[in-house]
């Protein structure tokens, strides 16, 4: 219940719709209404006692919070929905009822780990760069790769303007009949298409990609398509902003 205002994204991002970046999205595409009458303006404030609806559903507040863990599949995009038609990340909860939504991205094309869930101040911590989350890929790349060309990752490269933060990196094998490399890569930041632009930039095009482990979540007994929820230890976990990794046996 809002007892003051409050910025129409954020409601809609505590009430489990979407992340709160993803609630703007809605909003700009015309989605939300309040008090029956349409809202694409960002900024716009609402107060106790407003309606407001998402895709003509009102929001609740109370909506049971719920988490999940899904090892995307290749050839699914990471969004709730999709004007082109094509399956998404929450197309593959089958038995999920709640609206969950993806915690950040993967490229349509890129495999891994991905939380779901409907708990919008969790993802906004998560997503946010203060919190810098270890989020691990594993990369095949063109070319046989040595440490002297991916040193710069090491120390931040510049892309678009923005200097990288710093990454870690390990060549896991180098196969020199098929001139390919595989690539382990630690970031903690959250650009589109980062991993796939970083190691284009030292001379390794990718040529599939995996995220291997968010925080300390892996995809241990997870083929690509299955998902679980998350224990109550692990969203503990999540929430404190402990998100070491402890490696299992």
């Amino acid at each position: 219940m809002l007892e003051k205002e409050e910025r129409l994204q954020k409601v809609i991002a505590q009430a489990g719709i979407a992340s709160r970046r993803a609630a703007e999205k809605i909003i700009l595409e015309g989605r939300v209404a309040v008090n029956g009458q349409q809202v694409t303006k960002l900024g716009t404030k609402v107060r106790h006692g407003d309606e407001v609806k998402v895709d003509g559903i009102p929001l609740d507040g109370s909506e049971k919070k719920v988490y999940y863990l899904l090892n995307k599949p290749r050839g699914v995009v990471t969004t709730a929905s999709d004007d082109k038609g094509r399956q998404t990340v929450v197309d593959l909860l089958t038995d999920v009822d709640a609206r969950v939504y993806p915690v950040g991205r993967l490229d349509y094309d890129t495999t891994g780990v991905l939380i779901m869930t409907n708990d919008g101040d969790l993802a906004n911590q998560l997503m946010h760069p203060k919190g810098k989350v270890d989020k691990v890929y594993t990369a095949k790349v063109k070319g046989l790769a040595n440490m002297a060309d991916l040193a710069p990752l090491k120390r931040g490269i510049m892309l678009n303007g923005r200097k990288t933060a710093p990454a870690r990196v390990a060549i896991e094998k180098v196969d020199q009949d098929r001139k390919v490399s595989f690539i382990t890569i630690t970031i903690h930041e959250g650009r589109n298409h980062q991993v796939k632009d970083m190691l284009q930039k030292v001379g390794y095009p990718v040529e599939k990609l995996r995220r291997d482990r968010y925080a300390f979540l892996d995809l241990m007994g997870l083929q690509a398509g299955d998902y679980r929820d998350l224990s109550h230890d692990e969203v503990k976990r999540l929430k404190s902003g402990d998100y070491r990794y402890m490696r299992r046996k």
